[in-house]
């Protein structure tokens, strides 16, 4: 395989909305990987560009794309160089960095360059093709690490959250829950949208993880069952109450 059609890669119709009609850049140099990655993200109906180097990512990147996966390690460099070259140029768009480095220092590493989620391998194609989408909803969205809503408040790099200062000893799935609620004060989230966003589930699972979940985080929220945060919407969902 030539080098230009590895940075070309393919790239059929989709059926995105104009804002998000533009390819997904995967910036891997292992080639294996990087076409197993395509394939799965075309299959799901996304354009795909494909790149190896620092600096042809950077061309790509500039001239316009959805969302970018970043490898850490390409040829002996570093990819988390090119999200911090694109956030200091004012370049927003969302990343999700893969790598084999694995340890919290490195996670936090990834985000703290201006990384969006992080993903360790080896990992499941499924679950990359998955963040990819919610990357998507999210849109343009200036990228914020720090989320205040109603006394409560989360530091995505550091991983804390407080409630009226306090802090909250959340588990890794509680603390996304509360992202995506804080992300969407007011606004009803269904099971559906959970299961598909905050546990990657394709497919409608019959399954009560989601009201487990919450109803833990509730008691952690305010162990005295007073302050209802977290409300139901009977027969829809839930929402995060800004004024509980």
């Amino acid at each position: 395989m030539s080098i230009s059609s590895f940075e070309d890669g393919a790239r059929p119709p989709t059926r995105r909305t104009e804002a998000q009609n533009r390819p997904v850049l995967v910036v891997e140099d292992e080639r294996d990987l990087a076409e197993e990655i395509r394939l799965e993200l075309e299959a799901s109906g996304h354009q795909v560009q494909l790149s190896e180097t620092v600096d042809s990512a950077l061309r790509a990147a500039r001239s316009g794309v959805s969302v970018l996966v970043i490898d850490r390690i390409l040829h002996g460099e570093d990819g988390l160089s090119i999200i911090e070259t694109l956030r200091s140029e004012g370049n927003a768009t969302p990343a999700l960095v893969i790598s084999a480095l694995s340890t919290v220092d490195e996670r936090i590493n990834g985000l703290k360059a201006g990384g969006d989620d992080y993903l360790v391998k080896p990992f499941d194609i499924r679950e990359l093709t998955a963040r990819v989408q919610a990357l998507l909803r999210r849109g343009g969205h200036t990228r914020l690490t720090r989320l205040e809503v109603g006394g409560l408040t989360i530091d995505l790099v550091e991983r804390t959250a407080r409630c009226d200062g306090k802090l909250i000893d959340l588990l890794p799935r509680e603390f996304k829950l509360l992202e995506y609620f804080m992300r969407r004060p007011g606004q009803i989230v269904t099971r559906a949208m959970l299961l598909e966003d905050v546990w990657h589930f394709n497919f409608m699972a019959q399954t009560n993880v989601v009201d487990v979940q919450i109803g833990n985080l509730r008691r952690k929220l305010d162990p005295t069952g007073l302050r209802r945060f977290i409300v139901n919407i009977r027969a829809v969902g839930f929402k995060l109450d800004a004024d509980p």
